[in-house]
C-alpha cells in the first residue's frame, strides 16, 4: 500500500488566486466585479479566513479558467494539511504537559515508562506512576519529607519514586512481618557492618523478616536518601545511594529501620543532609546511631583521640565495635569532629556489592 504523503507547508488556495491575479494585473475588485461577490468575500479567500464552497469554485473556473475540481482540491487539500498539523500542535502541547508534570525523559531512560510514539500512551504511562487518571489530576504525596532549606525538591519525581518503589514491591515475594521479630533482629543485622562486601547480605536478610528491601537511584532534584513506609500492612525501606559511601549506606539504612521498629505510622522520605527537626526524626537518627556505634563507647573514643582523630584510631577503634571503620568515620564528620574531606579512602563505595539489587535500566 502507497502512504499518502501530507505536504510539510500548507499552502492556501488564496495564494494561488492571489498570484493569478497579480499576473492578469486584476484587483481584488475587479474579480469581485467579475463574480458578482462582495470584494469581501473575495479578501477573505485570499486571506484564508473563508472556504472555496463548490459554487465559489464554479464561478473562480469560469472568471479564470480552468476547472472547478482545481479550486476544491486545492481547499481540500489545504484544509487537510491544517488539520495534520493542528493535530500535531495538539500532541506537542500535551507532550509539553507531560514534561512539566515529570522528568518524562529521565523516566523514559529508566524504563520506569514505555516509550512509545502515541501522546496517549505516553500521558497513560505518566499519569499512571504519578498515580492519577489524567494529567488534569493533581498528584498527591503522603508523606512526611524533611529537606535542607533553600533546596526546595520537585514533588512530582518524589511522588514517581515513591510509586516506583511500590511497583517493585510488589513483585517480591511477601512474607509475613512481626515489628518485635524485626527489633530482635538488629544486632543480626549491624553484624554485617564490619566489611564493605557484607552489605550484600542485607537484602536478603531484611526480606526474610518481612521487610520489602529496595534500591531505587533517586531521581533528579529529589535530594532523596531513603524511605520507609507500609504498603498493604508490609513495611518498606527503600534506599537511593544518592551518597555511594559505606557510613551513608549504613546510617540510612538504620535510619528508616528504625521508623520501622519504633512504630512510626506513615510514609518517611528523608534527605539526612538536612539535620534531623522533629521528634521521630531525632528518635530514629539516636536509635541508627546507637545501633552502629555503642555511645558510651563512641563518647571515649572522642575524649581520647580529641583533636587528632588519625586513621589509625579510627580502624582501631572500628575493629574494636566490629564495624566498617569508614562507619566511625562518617559519624565523626557528622558531628563535626572530622573535616569531610580527611581519611575519604576510608569511606568505601557499597554499589560494587549490591548490583543486582539495584533498579536500573534494562
Amino acid at each position: 500500500m502507497i502512504q499518502q504523503l501530507i505536504p510539510a507547508r500548507a499552502v492556501p488556495p488564496g495564494r494561488i488566486l492571489s498570484r493569478e491575479l497579480k499576473a492578469r494585473g486584476w484587483t481584488q475588485k475587479d474579480l469581485a466585479q467579475i463574480m458578482g461577490r462582495p470584494e469581501q468575500v473575495i479578501s477573505e479567500i485570499v486571506r484564508a479566513k473563508k472556504r472555496i464552497t463548490s459554487g465559489t469554485a464554479l464561478e473562480l473556473a469560469d472568471a479564470l479558467g480552468g476547472s472547478p475540481q482545481l479550486w476544491m482540491n486545492l481547499e481540500a487539500n489545504y484544509r487537510l494539511v491544517m488539520s495534520v498539523h493542528r493535530k500535531k500542535e495538539k500532541g506537542i502541547a500535551r507532550r509539553s504537559t507531560l514534561y512539566s508534570m515529570a522528568p518524562v525523559g529521565e523516566l523514559l531512560k529508566r524504563g520506569w515508562v514505555k516509550r512509545t510514539d502515541s501522546v496517549e500512551e505516553l500521558e497513560e504511562e505518566v499519569c499512571s506512576l504519578l498515580g492519577i487518571s489524567s494529567p488534569d489530576r493533581k498528584p498527591r504525596l503522603d508523606a512526611s519529607f524533611r529537606h535542607t532549606k533553600g533546596r526546595q525538591p520537585d514533588r512530582n519525581s518524589l511522588i514517581c519514586w515513591v510509586n516506583r518503589v511500590k511497583r517493585l514491591a510488589r513483585e517480591q515475594d511477601s512474607i509475613r512481618f512481626n515489628r518485635a521479630k524485626l527489633d530482635k533482629a538488629i544486632p543480626r543485622i549491624v553484624s554485617h557492618a564490619r566489611a564493605v562486601e557484607d552489605v550484600r547480605n542485607i537484602p536478603g536478610l531484611l526480606r526474610s523478616l518481612g521487610v520489602h528491601f529496595l534500591i531505587v537511584p533517586h531521581l533528579p532534584r529529589t535530594y532523596l536518601d531513603g524511605a520507609a513506609f507500609y504498603m498493604r500492612g508490609k513495611p518498606i525501606v527503600a534506599l537511593t545511594l544518592r551518597h555511594d559511601r559505606i557510613d551513608s549506606f549504613w546510617f540510612t539504612l538504620m535510619h528508616e529501620l528504625a521508623h520501622i521498629v519504633a512504630g512510626h505510622k506513615g510514609m518517611y522520605l528523608d534527605d539526612l543532609d538536612q539535620h534531623s527537626s522533629g521528634s521521630k526524626e531525632r528518635e530514629a537518627n539516636r536509635m541508627a546511631s546507637n545501633w552502629l556505634v555503642g555511645e558510651n563507647d563512641y563518647v571515649s573514643l572522642v575524649k581520647e583521640a580529641s583533636p587528632s582523630f588519625s586513621g589509625q584510631k579510627i580502624i582501631r577503634f572500628g575493629g574494636i565495635q566490629r564495624r566498617h571503620p569508614g562507619i566511625v568515620l562518617g559519624r565523626l564528620q557528622n558531628d563535626k569532629k572530622v573535616g569531610y574531606k580527611h581519611l575519604r579512602q576510608l569511606l568505601e563505595k557499597v554499589s560494587p556489592h549490591l548490583e543486582r539489587w539495584i533498579d536500573v535500566p534494562n
